[in-house]
Protein backbone atom coordinates (compact mmCIF):
# COMPACT_ATOMS: atom_id res chain seq x y z
CA UNK A 1 0.00 0.00 0.00
CA UNK A 2 1.16 3.35 -0.81
CA UNK A 3 3.76 2.68 -3.27
CA UNK A 4 3.84 3.44 -7.06
CA UNK A 5 3.04 0.60 -9.06
CA UNK A 6 5.20 -0.82 -11.51
CA UNK A 7 2.39 -1.89 -13.72
CA UNK A 8 2.65 -0.52 -17.33
CA UNK A 9 -0.49 -0.21 -19.35
CA UNK A 10 1.73 -0.39 -22.60
CA UNK A 11 4.89 -2.38 -21.61
CA UNK A 12 3.81 -5.34 -23.85
CA UNK A 13 4.71 -2.74 -26.99
CA UNK A 14 5.96 0.34 -28.18
CA UNK A 15 9.22 2.32 -27.78
CA UNK A 16 10.24 4.09 -24.64
CA UNK A 17 11.13 0.32 -22.26
CA UNK A 18 14.57 -0.26 -23.57
CA UNK A 19 17.92 0.75 -21.80
CA UNK A 20 16.03 0.90 -18.23
CA UNK A 21 14.24 3.94 -19.98
CA UNK A 22 10.41 3.67 -18.83
CA UNK A 23 7.37 5.33 -20.49
CA UNK A 24 7.04 7.04 -16.59
CA UNK A 25 10.65 8.84 -17.12
CA UNK A 26 9.22 9.42 -20.55
CA UNK A 27 6.31 11.36 -19.27
CA UNK A 28 8.02 13.07 -16.03
CA UNK A 29 11.15 14.04 -17.56
CA UNK A 30 10.76 13.81 -21.40
CA UNK A 31 9.89 16.78 -24.33
CA UNK A 32 6.39 17.16 -25.58
CA UNK A 33 7.32 16.96 -29.59
CA UNK A 34 3.29 17.26 -30.69
CA UNK A 35 -0.07 17.25 -29.18
CA UNK A 36 -3.51 16.59 -31.29
CA UNK A 37 -6.81 18.13 -30.00
CA UNK A 38 -9.28 15.04 -29.46
CA UNK A 39 -12.72 15.69 -29.48
CA UNK A 40 -14.19 14.06 -26.59
CA UNK A 41 -15.43 15.90 -23.90
CA UNK A 42 -16.49 19.61 -23.33
CA UNK A 43 -12.44 20.14 -22.17
CA UNK A 44 -9.51 20.68 -24.11
CA UNK A 45 -7.91 17.27 -24.34
CA UNK A 46 -4.77 16.63 -26.22
CA UNK A 47 -3.04 13.40 -27.39
CA UNK A 48 0.66 13.96 -26.93
CA UNK A 49 4.25 12.60 -27.69
CA UNK A 50 6.38 12.94 -25.86
CA UNK A 51 10.41 11.66 -26.45
CA UNK A 52 13.37 11.35 -24.44
CA UNK A 53 16.69 10.21 -25.42
CA UNK A 54 15.22 8.58 -28.22
CA UNK A 55 12.35 6.72 -26.86
CA UNK A 56 8.65 8.31 -26.91
CA UNK A 57 5.64 7.57 -25.29
CA UNK A 58 2.40 8.80 -25.51
CA UNK A 59 -0.43 10.38 -23.45
CA UNK A 60 -3.31 12.53 -22.93
CA UNK A 61 -2.77 16.24 -21.72
CA UNK A 62 -5.24 17.95 -19.81
CA UNK A 63 -4.20 21.66 -19.59
CA UNK A 64 -5.66 23.91 -17.11
CA UNK A 65 -6.62 26.69 -19.38
CA UNK A 66 -8.73 23.86 -21.14
CA UNK A 67 -11.29 23.43 -18.52
CA UNK A 68 -14.39 24.96 -19.08
CA UNK A 69 -16.33 26.44 -16.30
CA UNK A 70 -18.64 24.31 -14.21
CA UNK A 71 -21.27 25.84 -11.21
CA UNK A 72 -20.30 23.07 -8.64
CA UNK A 73 -16.37 23.13 -9.35
CA UNK A 74 -14.28 25.17 -8.46
CA UNK A 75 -12.46 27.04 -11.52
CA UNK A 76 -9.27 25.37 -12.92
CA UNK A 77 -9.51 22.34 -10.14
CA UNK A 78 -9.89 19.76 -12.61
CA UNK A 79 -6.71 19.04 -13.81
CA UNK A 80 -5.61 18.09 -10.03
CA UNK A 81 -8.63 16.24 -9.49
CA UNK A 82 -7.41 13.87 -12.29
CA UNK A 83 -4.15 13.79 -10.21
CA UNK A 84 -5.45 12.77 -6.89
CA UNK A 85 -7.22 9.99 -8.11
CA UNK A 86 -4.34 8.99 -9.51
CA UNK A 87 -2.67 8.88 -5.87
CA UNK A 88 -6.13 7.50 -4.30
CA UNK A 89 -5.83 4.56 -6.73
CA UNK A 90 -2.14 4.16 -5.86
CA UNK A 91 -2.17 4.43 -1.91
CA UNK A 92 -5.07 2.05 -1.85
CA UNK A 93 -2.89 -0.37 -3.61
CA UNK A 94 -5.72 -0.77 -6.54
CA UNK A 95 -3.83 0.43 -9.97
CA UNK A 96 -6.45 1.12 -11.91
CA UNK A 97 -5.78 4.64 -13.23
CA UNK A 98 -2.86 5.18 -15.76
CA UNK A 99 0.26 6.60 -14.30
CA UNK A 100 -0.55 10.32 -14.15
CA UNK A 101 1.60 13.43 -13.09
CA UNK A 102 1.14 17.04 -13.25
CA UNK A 103 3.34 19.17 -15.66
CA UNK A 104 3.93 21.90 -17.93
CA UNK A 105 2.79 21.51 -21.80
CA UNK A 106 2.26 23.48 -24.71
CA UNK A 107 -0.87 25.02 -23.21
CA UNK A 108 0.52 25.54 -19.57
CA UNK A 109 0.20 23.09 -16.54
CA UNK A 110 -2.14 20.33 -16.77
CA UNK A 111 -2.19 16.52 -15.88
CA UNK A 112 -0.57 14.17 -17.95
CA UNK A 113 -1.41 10.34 -18.13
CA UNK A 114 -0.21 7.59 -19.98
CA UNK A 115 -2.39 6.54 -22.75
CA UNK A 116 -3.78 2.49 -22.60
CA UNK A 117 -3.57 0.94 -25.82
CA UNK A 118 -6.89 -0.48 -25.63
CA UNK A 119 -9.46 -2.07 -28.26
CA UNK A 120 -11.73 1.42 -29.04
CA UNK A 121 -14.44 -1.07 -29.45
CA UNK A 122 -15.12 -2.20 -26.21
CA UNK A 123 -16.94 0.21 -23.24
CA UNK A 124 -18.81 -1.03 -19.95
CA UNK A 125 -21.44 -2.10 -21.76
CA UNK A 126 -19.23 -4.41 -24.28
CA UNK A 127 -17.24 -6.36 -21.63
CA UNK A 128 -17.61 -10.16 -20.62
CA UNK A 129 -18.86 -11.28 -17.27
CA UNK A 130 -15.30 -12.56 -16.15
CA UNK A 131 -14.44 -8.64 -15.64
CA UNK A 132 -16.61 -8.76 -12.32
CA UNK A 133 -13.92 -8.83 -10.32
CA UNK A 134 -12.13 -6.07 -11.89
CA UNK A 135 -15.66 -3.77 -11.87
CA UNK A 136 -16.07 -4.34 -8.29
CA UNK A 137 -12.71 -2.51 -7.44
CA UNK A 138 -13.95 0.23 -9.87
CA UNK A 139 -17.08 0.78 -8.24
CA UNK A 140 -15.70 0.71 -5.14
CA UNK A 141 -13.79 3.46 -6.11
CA UNK A 142 -16.07 5.46 -7.46
CA UNK A 143 -18.04 5.68 -4.05
CA UNK A 144 -14.66 6.66 -2.17
CA UNK A 145 -13.80 8.83 -4.91
CA UNK A 146 -17.10 10.06 -5.80
CA UNK A 147 -17.06 10.09 -8.79
CA UNK A 148 -19.29 12.29 -10.55
CA UNK A 149 -18.93 11.37 -14.03
CA UNK A 150 -18.80 7.54 -14.64
CA UNK A 151 -19.25 6.77 -18.02
CA UNK A 152 -19.56 3.69 -20.02
CA UNK A 153 -16.08 4.81 -22.41
CA UNK A 154 -14.68 5.75 -19.17
CA UNK A 155 -13.34 2.13 -18.66
CA UNK A 156 -10.18 0.91 -21.25
CA UNK A 157 -9.45 -2.55 -21.47
CA UNK A 158 -5.96 -3.11 -22.28
CA UNK A 159 -4.48 -5.50 -24.99
CA UNK A 160 -3.69 -7.80 -22.03
CA UNK A 161 -7.00 -8.04 -20.31
CA UNK A 162 -6.83 -4.99 -17.92
CA UNK A 163 -9.80 -2.64 -17.17
CA UNK A 164 -8.00 1.06 -16.70
CA UNK A 165 -10.10 3.53 -15.39
CA UNK A 166 -9.85 7.01 -16.96
CA UNK A 167 -11.27 10.66 -16.92
CA UNK A 168 -11.78 11.24 -13.18
CA UNK A 169 -11.68 15.07 -13.53
CA UNK A 170 -14.97 15.35 -11.51
CA UNK A 171 -14.28 13.65 -8.34
CA UNK A 172 -13.62 14.54 -4.35
CA UNK A 173 -16.24 16.56 -4.07
CA UNK A 174 -17.70 17.56 -0.79
CA UNK A 175 -21.63 16.27 -1.41
CA UNK A 176 -21.83 12.83 -2.40
CA UNK A 177 -23.09 12.99 -5.86
CA UNK A 178 -21.80 9.51 -7.03
CA UNK A 179 -23.47 9.31 -10.91
CA UNK A 180 -22.14 5.89 -12.52
CA UNK A 181 -23.19 3.27 -15.22
CA UNK A 182 -21.63 0.71 -13.23
CA UNK A 183 -25.15 -0.96 -11.07
CA UNK A 184 -23.72 -4.75 -11.21
CA UNK A 185 -23.49 -5.08 -7.98
CA UNK A 186 -26.26 -3.27 -6.13
CA UNK A 187 -26.71 -4.67 -2.06
CA UNK A 188 -23.51 -7.31 -2.86
CA UNK A 189 -20.96 -7.46 -0.19
CA UNK A 190 -17.98 -5.41 -0.38
CA UNK A 191 -14.98 -8.22 -1.01
CA UNK A 192 -12.91 -7.87 2.66
CA UNK A 193 -9.66 -6.87 0.64
CA UNK A 194 -11.46 -3.93 -0.31
CA UNK A 195 -12.32 -2.36 2.85
CA UNK A 196 -9.07 -3.04 4.52
CA UNK A 197 -7.38 -0.94 1.98
CA UNK A 198 -10.16 1.38 3.04
CA UNK A 199 -9.31 0.98 6.94
CA UNK A 200 -5.28 1.21 6.52
CA UNK A 201 -6.17 4.63 4.23
CA UNK A 202 -8.81 5.69 6.98
CA UNK A 203 -5.83 5.10 9.83
CA UNK A 204 -3.39 6.72 7.79
CA UNK A 205 -5.30 9.97 7.54
CA UNK A 206 -5.28 10.16 11.26
CA UNK A 207 -1.27 10.14 11.78
CA UNK A 208 0.78 13.50 12.11
CA UNK A 209 2.62 14.57 8.63
CA UNK A 210 5.43 13.00 9.63
CA UNK A 211 4.14 9.72 9.85
CA UNK A 212 2.21 9.29 6.89
CA UNK A 213 4.14 8.15 3.76
CA UNK A 214 4.52 11.01 0.85
CA UNK A 215 1.77 9.81 -1.39
CA UNK A 216 -1.01 10.02 1.27
CA UNK A 217 0.57 13.75 2.54
CA UNK A 218 0.67 14.23 -1.22
CA UNK A 219 -2.75 13.87 -1.41
CA UNK A 220 -3.87 15.67 1.29
CA UNK A 221 -2.02 18.41 0.11
CA UNK A 222 -3.41 18.54 -3.09
CA UNK A 223 -7.58 18.69 -2.19
CA UNK A 224 -8.69 21.29 0.20
CA UNK A 225 -9.34 20.53 3.57
CA UNK A 226 -13.07 20.02 3.58
CA UNK A 227 -12.95 17.43 0.52
CA UNK A 228 -10.06 15.33 2.29
CA UNK A 229 -13.07 15.61 5.48
CA UNK A 230 -15.37 14.34 2.66
CA UNK A 231 -13.38 11.58 1.60
CA UNK A 232 -12.99 10.74 5.46
CA UNK A 233 -16.77 10.43 5.92
CA UNK A 234 -17.31 8.53 2.51
CA UNK A 235 -14.78 6.38 3.77
CA UNK A 236 -16.58 5.57 6.86
CA UNK A 237 -19.98 4.98 4.85
CA UNK A 238 -18.55 2.67 2.66
CA UNK A 239 -17.01 0.68 5.86
CA UNK A 240 -20.28 1.09 7.55
CA UNK A 241 -22.42 0.00 5.03
CA UNK A 242 -20.06 -3.03 3.56
CA UNK A 243 -21.95 -3.03 0.47
CA UNK A 244 -22.64 -1.56 -2.79
CA UNK A 245 -25.45 0.93 -3.41
CA UNK A 246 -27.74 1.12 -5.98
CA UNK A 247 -31.45 0.06 -6.89
CA UNK A 248 -32.72 -3.37 -7.16
CA UNK A 249 -32.94 -4.33 -11.28
CA UNK A 250 -31.10 -1.66 -12.11
CA UNK A 251 -28.15 -4.19 -13.19
CA UNK A 252 -27.58 -3.06 -16.63
CA UNK A 253 -25.24 -6.07 -18.07
CA UNK A 254 -24.22 -9.54 -17.36
CA UNK A 255 -22.40 -10.09 -14.15
CA UNK A 256 -19.43 -12.90 -13.71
Amino acid sequence: MTTESNSDPNLESGPGHSDNLTAKDIIRNGEIVSHDLTLQGSNYTFLVKIEMEGHESLAIYKPRDGEAPLWDFPRGTLYKREYAAYLLSQILGWDIIPFTIIRDGPYGIGSVQQFVEHDPNQNYYTLEGDSAEQLRVIACFDLVANSTDRKANHLLLSNNGKIWSIDHGLTFHEEMKVRTVIWDFCSEPIPSHLLQSLTELRDLLNYDANSRPDLVNELITILPPEEISALRRRMDWVLEEGIFPGLPGRNRRRRG
